[in-house]
Parts: structure tokens; sequence; C-alpha cells
């Protein structure tokens, strides 16, 4: 079992920046690709960013390249999301995730935390 704990959210004005975190437990990350996602109020869950276990593996949604950036540090069983030039839409509840492989697809993660609200005023 691997328990992930997001953390570093909060209320930002557009264009300002925030960067979450991933603490996992349990198991080490470095078994695992690691992925974010993120569901707006009304909206479904949807991919954000995911990381593979090797080495420069790592791919975005359209709507955040350029201004995310996705890293992870197994020495410190963390993951993290870099996020820049916020607007808006960005706002929503971020979830960690962790499964085998760096899929965009929410059902190919088994584990979840319980995410961590990104608010963004314009």
């Amino acid at each position: 079992q691997v328990q992930l704990v997001e953390s570093g959210g909060g209320l930002v004005q557009a264009g300002g920046s925030l960067r979450l975190s991933c603490a996992a437990s349990g198991r080490t990350i470095s078994n695992y690709a690691m992925g974010w996602f993120r569901q707006a109020p009304g909206k479904d869950r949807e991919f954000v960013a995911t990381i593979g276990r090797a080495p420069g593996i790592t791919a975005y949604t359209d709507s955040v390249k350029g201004r995310f950036t996705i890293s992870r540090d197994n020495a410190k069983n963390t993951a993290y999301l870099q996020m820049n030039s916020l607007k808006p839409e960005d706002t929503a509840v971020y979830y960690c995730a962790a499964g085998l492989f760096p899929r965009l697809q929410v059902s190919e993660y088994g584990y979840w935390g319980q995410g961590t609200q990104v608010t963004v005023s314009s």
C-alpha cells in the first residue's frame, strides 16, 4: 500500500505560482509512475501531468504545457507539481496518484491522495 498526502495548495492571483507536493509513505515511489490530476466543481477528474519511473519520461495535458512542471525526488519519496502563470481556469482540487505506468487515464492509477485545493483569482 502507498499512502499519498498532497500539500501546497492555496489561493493565488492570476499569474502567480504554487508548488504542490505529494509525500508518499508505505512504499517507495521509485517503483511507481506518479501523476497529478485535477477536478473542478461539476466536472470530471482530468489528467494534468505524469512522470515515469525512468528519468525524462513526462507528459502534460495541453492546457498546462509550458506552465507546469512535474518532478520527483525518490530520496524524499515525494513528487511535485510546479505551477507557474496560473489562470483562473486552473482552479480545482488537485490530486496526486501512483500507478505502474505514466498513463493519462484515471483508471491507470491505483493509489490516490485526498487532494489539495488550488484557487486562482482573476
